[in-house]
């Protein structure tokens, strides 16, 4: 999965002759999952046409601030345009545009939206040979990277006079993949490896019957799903579980019982910077595994239990430089039984679940947790999305890792 599926790309067009490949830059941009709206120029209708790329955006597109046609139509909210981007991406920039950026001119909508914007904004400049080596135009390209704007900068090859030499604008293919990359490249976790557990186990009693919980995996699987959006290579080993995940930087481990999770825990375990215990793993499974269904006999069943593996103090007992964040579920004196876990168990960090807590704990879509450090710091968030959650679980671990 591209780190841009999910993202808002906003996308401006200006006047120039290269504004028939951001017909092509739509496609690519749905293509890997994200959400596009497009705004013009004016003047940029004269090279493609608004439906070619309302219809490959599935979204309106607009080059006015309000719809002349239609004098009851509201205007097109510059203001909410840059708030609603998660990226800004000027392509073709032209010369003209780029001279107006650079100086605050506020003539149409693409400017007026460029001057809201709060997001990263990428430019791409495109214009003729003589036109992108004029002083002018190099001051302007400087001036833009001062204010913290994100050239792509232009490629050489045949221009639209004739001439061949520098101004062309990048392909499509190249921007999009410079937009990932420079992404990729200041993500908080990247180049870091991450071990997460999520889901139950179940340890079989008979080939039919076994010993598990309710847990859903959904908390486990958003903190995957965050972790690679950040950048993180993640190893996600799941108990059974109905969830589903796709990104090019998870690599799921699909496993059953506590002693299968302990063995691929501690498999990769060595190669991590960090690990976070999500799995709900069974405390105790059958001493002796029937081999053939057990038939109803009897009014009551008694079958004798052992202890499984304890996962999260071996790889606290084994740890060396990685940050280990452990999970307790309670439901009576839940800061003291998770301050003790945490210590007893050697981690870094633990985060409290309270089945007393209204919308938190098992197979929900919520979650509600405290948040306590080695130091035995509390950290007490609201209830809130396990999406939410799982942003507010890493970056409490960002934090501690930079500090």
């Amino acid at each position: 999965m591209s780190v841009l599926s999910g993202k808002k790309i906003l996308l401006g067009i200006t006047a120039g002759i290269a504004a028939y490949k951001s017909a092509n830059l739509v496609r690519l941009f749905i293509k890997l999952g994200a959400e596009v709206k497009v705004i013009m120029t004016p003047a940029s209708k004269d090279f493609i046409t608004p439906l070619t790329l309302s219809t490959l955006s599935k979204n309106p597109v607009h080059s006015q601030f309000y719809d002349t046609e239609n004098e009851n139509e509201l205007w097109n909210n510059h203001v909410e345009l840059g708030l609603w981007a998660d990226y800004f991406l000027i392509a073709p920039a032209t010369a003209n545009t780029l001279s107006k950026m650079s100086n605050g001119t506020c003539d149409n909508l693409v400017l007026a939206t460029y001057l809201s914007a709060k997001c990263p904004v990428y430019f791409a400049p495109a214009m003729d040979l003589d036109m992108y080596k004029h002083p002018s135009t190099k001051e302007n390209l400087e001036k833009l990277q001062h204010f913290g704007n994100i050239i792509i900068p232009a490629t050489s090859g045949e221009l639209a006079s004739g001439l061949f030499g520098e101004g062309r604008m990048a392909e499509p293919e190249d921007i999009v993949s410079f937009i990932e990359n420079d992404i990729l490249s200041k993500l908080p976790l990247r180049g870091k490896k991450v071990l997460i557990t999520a889901g139950p186990t179940y340890e079989a009693i008979d080939p039919v019957r076994f010993i598990g919980n309710h847990s859903s995996g959904k908390m486990g699987f958003e903190i995957a799903k965050t972790a690679a959006n950040l950048g993180a290579e993640v190893f996600l080993i799941s108990g059974p579980s109905q969830e589903q995940i796709k990104h090019s930087l998870i690599h799921r481990i699909d496993v059953v019982s506590a002693d299968e999770m302990y063995k691929a825990a501690h498999q990769f375990f060595p190669e991590v910077q960090m690990a976070i215990l999500a799995a709900a793993v069974a405390d105790y499974k059958a001493k002796n595994v029937s081999n053939q269904k057990i038939k109803k006999k009897d009014a009551t069943l008694s079958i004798e239990l052992e202890p499984t593996k304890d996962i999260l103090a071996s790889l606290g007992a084994n740890k060396e430089n990685q940050f280990l964040v452990g999970f307790a579920l309670e439901t009576e004196n839940e800061i003291e039984n998770a301050k003790s876990k945490l210590q007893r168990k050697n981690l870094d960090m633990i985060v409290l679940n309270s089945l007393q807590d209204k919308g938190a704990g098992f197979a929900t879509n919520t979650n509600k947790i405290t948040i306590i450090d080695k130091d035995l710091n509390e950290k007490i968030f609201e209830l809130k999305s396990k999406e939410a959650v799982s942003i507010d679980i890493l970056n409490e671990i960002i934090l501690k890792l930079d500090a």
